[in-house]
């Protein structure tokens, strides 16, 4: 029997009529064109108040007309709006005469109930009513308000029914004397079946379905009296889980005829629950549901309205993943227009659905063959928008991903609007409602879902017969079908007939920054990549011999002289043929005028630069367009893509006509163009920009939060690759002979030759600028033997600091893993943390142990600069890495290649063989070391060993190119998060509802109180006021929190979890428990973070607002003390005052300072300042979450002019300030030094939380160590030079950052930008070799110099300077192909 039931769908006929019927109208977006291109506005038909769900709870009120009938008050609160459809369906059939009674029905969306005025009618209507009915109410603070609301009534009410939702609600239910108050503390077998199954952790959802299907068994458990109960609440739950007009109405005349007083014994007449499959097929032109994929194919195939496209046995397959509730409601004509859609454009549909929330058995059952394990599908498409497994509630992404694999095909989760209407969304700049955005985009990520397109919404007003259904947003169906079918095109297309567009960066735009990406050697990685494919049998034709030969081609333009500033033009576009071919090029007029403007532009034509090779393009993505004018970096929100920008993708779409992009690195400009935040419409510029074609990323793994804004907005398969393998800095020069002099003191200390010793010491730590950071005597003076110490102790505590320092090497090149020896530093680092949850412990820690100390009490006595513990510290450190140097010895071959990790590893731990690290071990201080932590630790280090030499880059790219299912894995840092390897994955972020961890709050308050220890010492013992601090993405991501978590603890507020674990609600310390004053705080977010984070920014700015609140006294409370005075000033309510959480305007990312810094676009430090509060000052207002950003200048200038510190994080090794623009394109230092009264500068710190000893140091103690541990040091540069034309790049762009961070705060040293002129430019041979690998780069350097020393931040020799000019014209003439 292939189905339970046959529902009553339309004909053949009515619904073909139906669904191929006029087209509506397209809906347009927040970016309308009128006549003559201006944009037209689009109004809400719901006046907001900043609220997202802004729906008038009285179109979804039925009240029966008066009759002297009783009449049954039922309130309910849904997730979605699909059983409000039903239910005004059954609503109607309620009402007809000759009726026992009247049913007066209320229905609530969840979100709707955040406004106070529906929050409050909500109230009234739980007041009066008779039966409560909840689903699906995941969302805590709502949830919170739910139960608040029903349990002051739930005795008097007749019936409370819950079904699936958070513990806190499911404890409401109550039917006679059946009542779920102990749920989660009852041992009864009954409610056993609640408890989540840790094996197969489906969700509470299924467990229900669970608890209807074994109904026979459970009331065998039950006492008699209370059987009856018991088994209609379960009867309520198959009604409600069917769904239908005629079981929902069954079941209110069940429940009124069972528990409303009045009704006892009244003639009201109802039928069983209409059973549905739980899971199963369905069409909307079959006869019925099918639970047999063969049969359904079977129909499928003899349909006589299949045209002879769907006829053909060669069409593309696509599956769908629907939610059975909008099947059975009635609520499926969205789901219907992507079927029809879809068959349309020629390929053929198998549509399953689930009852629950567990996807993953439906796709295993229905579509895959059980016999061959080949997927019957190409490609999948959800339009549920929940994870496979577990939707809102509690997930289970391993097993969904287990699923996934064995699907193997690419894997959509496409969005229907919940919590907004249409026409909210499409007015939103933010795009997505945030709790949408947590439970619908960021959860499937985490399954391998990718194109979270919105292909739904819903009217604000119910409509005839004031049903509130869903409706398919035409424009964005046809998108996704077709992206869909372009994907599954890939499973089925031959390798040498498909188009890659392999498309990198030059940023800032010049020649030699061709192929700009975080931490890879691109054209050596492209190499490597085409040499791959060509072996694999993609056309590659012509191919060069090397990597430098590609460079060549592709920069250089070969009609024009060889050295010609212009890249290889690919192709010429005339403008009418860019017009005709790119719908919305008159959308950039407004920014950049008439086509073909003057950029990628010779005047008439528009040029696409790169290089093809067969089926290959190697293009060059234009850049933003406005680095270089300073007037449009002010602007406050960025312009659209330039016409040349828009040319290049239409001419890889629709000329070049590519399979598939491939854009190589991080990052590109595509996923930063304006549009919204999440969700984008046809008129977002990134969504315009991509079209059609299948996205696939390099990206960097430590980089996951860019990697998301890729995969929300440019709709990118994000492929992790590795950074570079790290390695210590080590000392040099002047520094390594300092080492000697403190090694010489150590030993002939105690003879009359120390203070001798020490003075030296004195003098080469002048030397060698160390004096500006550990304060030293006069040389020569006669100092104690203890102070001796204490002076030595503190120059080798800085020198051990340098040192150890870890640094990334060079540049990685895709599918070359690091060799053992690179992978050491790595595991030693790795080695370095406890990791308590998994009952390791860390090897410094447990070699302290054996000399009777903590390594918490050894880094202390290091920072205090006590000789011994130094000395101590340096010993554990050796040991460290010599136990790990052993261990990974033994696992490599002659080559110095990792090999056979695993049996290696068996054979050491699993027969007794003499454990290396043990033997390594024995010859020094820390014999006695636990040998079975130790064994535990190295077992840990062994499997994160094989992640680090495991290569998949290279077949990861492949496997997305052959239309398979690549497997996702987080990014962050490996040294914190192993899990982050082997690289090769599809990248994701986290749930942004689980930050910050209890782990992160912990590391946050050590960090908050060494800050504040320090600012009080620094300080005269006074607290800062204010502190301005940054919030980042990818921080947050690593650190699982840490810098949100330091913001929570500056205010004095704690972070909540629910009863899912997740974190949506704080509450405050008390001042008793906190111990000091409450800290104010100016927070800016970078746009990555207020894309990724927006209920994080919400959180906080509902804590900063509730703490300015407190009535407590202003000299503990300086958050209540500043907001009062502003609130005066500016003449608003202190809640409005308390405005802190800022950031840019949506759809817009950082503050431009890094463009023009990096461009040399800007006159003077003010100019640099109007940027930042000109984009900055867009402000999150928690009250009005739905209004996105809110420009708020003066509320944000007069915050910052009460900071007395900035602060910013810094949280893994292979990024420091020097290495990325975005640390001082964020820093406000100078800025906050003119907007206080007092002109006073702040000080700025950094923590720095890339070791297990984390450190607060000022900002220019930081500059000056990433000087000494990169830029300046032979170990990092020579690095760099081993990657030839890009690692010239490199080295140029950390003296350009330099020179930003002069800009922005005035904290580098002079003789910083000396010494790299004397590493540079003073040595010939370096100068030659940089001059000679890339002398666009070079070039860049000496205008560098020059502009730091005209800028006032180098101050040098007139000889530097005229050699500096000189070299200038030198290389100007070499550029330009000038033989003088």
């Amino acid at each position: 029997m292939s189905s339970l039931v046959s529902a009553p769908f339309a004909t053949a006929t009515g619904a073909q009529k139906k669904a191929r019927g006029p087209r509506p109208a397209p809906l347009h977006s927040f970016l309308l064109t009128g006549r003559r291109g201006r944009r037209a506005t689009i109004r809400c038909a719901v006046p907001g108040n900043g609220l997202f769900t802004q729906t008038n709870p009285d179109v979804h009120r039925v009240v029966p007309a008066e009759r002297d009938l009783p009449r049954v008050k039922v309130v309910y609160v849904v997730l979605e709006a699909q059983y409000q459809s039903s239910s005004r369906r059954r609503d109607a059939a309620q009402r007809r005469p000759r009726r026992a009674a009247e049913f007066e029905v209320v229905g609530y969306l969840v979100e709707e109930l955040r406004d106070a005025d529906t929050y409050a009618a909500f109230c009234d209507d739980v007041a009066a009513a008779n039966v409560f009915i909840g689903s699906l109410i995941f969302v805590e603070d709502v949830a919170l308000k739910v139960r608040d609301a029903v349990a002051k009534h739930r005795d008097r009410m007749d019936a409370v029914l819950v079904f699936p939702s958070m513990p806190e609600v499911m404890r409401l239910n109550k039917l006679g004397s059946f009542s779920m108050a102990q749920l989660g503390q009852s041992k009864s077998p009954f409610f056993q079946l609640f408890k989540r199954n840790k094996k197969d952790s489906s969700g509470f959802a299924d467990s229900m379905l669970k608890l209807v299907r074994t109904l026979p068994k459970v009331l065998k458990y039950l006492p008699s009296d209370k059987a009856q109960d018991a088994r209609l609440y379960i009867l309520s739950l198959q009604f409600w889980l069917g769904g239908s007009p005629d079981n929902l109405q069954n079941f209110l005349k069940m429940i009124a005829v069972s528990y409303v007083p009045a009704l006892k014994g009244a003639d009201i007449r109802y039928n069983d629950p209409v059973l549905f499959l739980d899971t199963g097929i369905w069409h909307p032109l079959a006869p019925t549901m099918y639970d047999d994929v063969k049969e359904y194919l079977n129909w499928y195939g003899t349909r006589r309205d299949a045209n002879d496209r769907l006829k053909n046995p060669e069409a593309p397959v696509i599956g769908l993943v629907l939610q059975r509730s909008h099947i059975v409601t009635g609520d499926d004509g969205h789901y219907v227009a992507v079927i029809m859609e879809l068959e349309a454009r020629g390929a053929k549909v198998i549509p399953i659905f689930a009852g629950g929330l567990d996807f993953s058995g439906p796709i295993e059952r229905y579509l895959v063959d059980p016999i061959t394990k080949k997927p019957f599908v190409n490609a999948v498409v959800s339009l549920t928008g929940f994870a496979l497994v577990g939707g809102p509630a509690r997930q289970d992404h391993p097993k969904a991903i287990a699923s996934l694999m064995k699907l193997d095909v690419p894997y959509i989760v496409a969005l229907p609007l919940v919590f907004q209407t249409t026409e909210e969304w499409l007015n939103s700049t933010l795009g997505l409602h945030p709790i949408q955005v947590a439970l619908q985009v960021a959860l499937p990520e985490l399954d391998g879902g990718m194109e979270p397109i919105v292909f739904a919404g819903r009217d604000p007003r119910s409509g005839k017969p004031l049903i509130r259904k869903s409706h398919a947003l035409h424009k964005r169906v046809e998108q996704l079908c077709t992206r869909a079918i372009r994907w599954a095109e890939l499973k089925r297309k031959t390798k040498m007939d498909k188009k890659l567009a392999i498309t990198v960066f030059s940023f800032p735009p010049d020649k030699g920054n061709v192929g700009t990406a975080a931490y890879l050697n691109v054209f050596s990685s492209i190499y490597s990549v085409l040499r791959d494919l060509k072996k694999d049998g993609y056309n590659v034709e012509g191919l060069p011999e090397t990597p430098e030969e590609l460079i060549e081609e592709v920069i250089h333009d070969k009609e024009a002289q060889f050295n010609s500033p212009n890249l290889n033009v690919v192709y010429r576009m005339n403008v009418r043929e860019y017009q005709a071919l790119t719908p919305y090029a008159n959308m950039l007029e407004e920014n950049w005028g008439k086509p073909p403007g003057h950029l990628n532009s010779d005047g008439e034509n528009l040029l696409v630069y790169g290089k093809q090779y067969g089926n290959i393009f190697i293009g060059v993505q234009p850049t933003f367009g406005y680095e270089g004018d300073p007037m449009r970096l002010l602007f406050s929100k960025s312009a659209s893509p330039h016409h040349g920008f828009a040319a290049y993708y239409t001419f890889v779409e629709k000329i070049f006509k590519a399979d598939a992009v491939l854009h190589f690195g991080t990052h590109g400009s595509l996923e930063f163009m304006p549009g919204k935040q999440v969700g984008m419409s046809d008129a977002c510029f990134p969504d315009s920009l991509i079209g059609n074609i299948p996205n696939i990323y390099y990206y960097a793994a430590n980089n996951p939060s860019e990697a998301t804004v890729a995969k929300r907005r440019s709709y990118a398969n994000t492929i992790s690759y590795l950074t570079p393998p790290a390695e210590n800095a080590g000392l040099y020069k002047g520094l390594k002979q300092l080492s000697e002099l403190i090694a010489s003191y150590q030993s002939l200390k105690d003879t009359g030759r120390g203070n001798q010793i020490v003075s030296s010491i004195i003098s080469t730590a002048k030397q060698c600028n160390l004096d500006k950071d550990v304060a030293l005597p006069d040389e020569g003076e006669e100092l104690p033997a203890n102070e001796r110490d204490l002076v030595v102790g503190k120059v080798y505590g800085k020198l051990m600091e340098i040192e150890s320092r870890l640094l990334p090497c060079g540049l990685h090149v895709i599918g070359e893993p690091p060799t053992a020896v690179e992978a050491v530093a790595t595991l030693v680092n790795i080695a370095a943390l406890d990791r308590p949850e998994e009952n390791i412990f860390s090897l410094p820690g447990i070699l302290a142990a054996t000399v009777g100390r903590t390594i918490e009490d050894v880094y202390r006595g290091s920072d205090k600069g006590i000789l011994a513990d130094v000395e101590l510290l340096k010993q554990i450190t050796e040991a460290s890495r010599g136990a790990v140097g052993a261990f990974v010895e033994k696992s490599t071959n002659s080559k110095g290649q990792v090999v056979d990790v695993t049996s290696k590893l068996s054979s050491i731990l699993g027969f007794g063989l003499s454990e290396p690290w043990v033997e390594y071990l024995s010859q020094t201080k820390f014999i006695r070391a636990d040998r079975d932590k130790l064994r535990t630790l190295f077992g840990f280090l062994g499997e994160c060993l094989k992640l680090i030499v495991a290569d998949n880059e290279l077949g990861a790219l492949k496997t997305a190119l052959e239309g398979s299912y690549v497997e996702p894995g987080p990014g962050g840092d490996p040294i914190r998060n192993p899990k982050v390897l082997p690289t090769g994955k599809n990248i994701h972020a986290l749930d942004p509802q689980s930050i910050p961890t209890a782990a992160a709050m912990k590391s946050a308050k050590i960090v908050v109180e060494r800050l504040l220890e320090r600012q009080k010492a620094d300080n005269g013992g006074k607290y800062p006021e204010t502190i301005a601090l940054v919030l980042w993405g990818t921080d947050n991501i690593k650190t699982y929190g840490e810098s949100l978590a330091q913001v929570m603890w500056m205010l004095g507020v704690e972070p909540v979890t629910d009863g899912l674990g997740r974190v949506n609600r704080v509450e405050p310390v008390s001042i008793e428990e906190l111990g000091r004053p409450r800290i104010d705080v100016v927070v800016n977010c970078s746009g990555v973070f207020r894309d990724l984070f927006i209920n994080q920014m919400n959180l906080l700015d509902r804590a900063v607002k509730m703490v300015a609140e407190l009535d407590e006294p202003i000299e503990m409370n300086y958050v209540r003390k500043h907001a009062m005075e502003q609130a005066e000033e500016l003449g608003v309510s202190v809640r409005e005052a308390a405005t802190r959480i800022f950031s840019n305007a949506s759809g817009s990312y950082s503050s431009n300072v890094n463009l023009a810094v990096e461009n040399a676009s800007w006159t003077d430090e003010k100019q640099l300042q109007d940027m930042y509060l000109s984009r900055k000052s867009f402000a999150f207002d928690s009250d009005a979450p739905g209004v996105g950003m809110l420009e708020k200048r003066k509320t944000f200038e007069l915050a910052l002019a009460t900071a007395d510190a900035t602060f910013q994080n810094l949280d893994s090794s292979e990024i420091s300030l020097t290495d990325v623009s975005h640390y001082f394109d964020s820093d406000p230092t100078k800025l906050v030094q003119g907007l206080r009264k007092d002109g006073r500068a702040p000080s700025s710190s950094i923590a720095d939380t890339t070791t297990a000893n984390a450190q607060v140091r000022t900002l220019s103690e930081t500059v000056r160590l990433d000087a000494r541990t990169k830029l300046l040091n032979p170990r990092w540069y020579e690095g760099m030079m081993k990657s030839g034309y890009e690692g010239v790049r490199e080295i140029e762009k950390r003296l350009t950052n330099t020179v930003g961070w002069s800009a922005t705060s005035g904290q580098v040293d002079n003789w910083v930008y000396e010494e790299a002129n004397t590493t540079f430019i003073e040595d010939e041979e370096m100068r030659k070799r940089l001059m000679d690998t890339n002398p666009n780069s070079f070039r860049k350097l000496l205008q560098t110099f020059l502009e730091a020393n005209g800028r006032g931040y180098w101050e040098t020799s007139e000889d530097n300077l005229e050699r500096l000019r000189e070299l200038y014209s030198e290389v100007e003439d070499k550029i330009e192909g000038i033989d003088r």
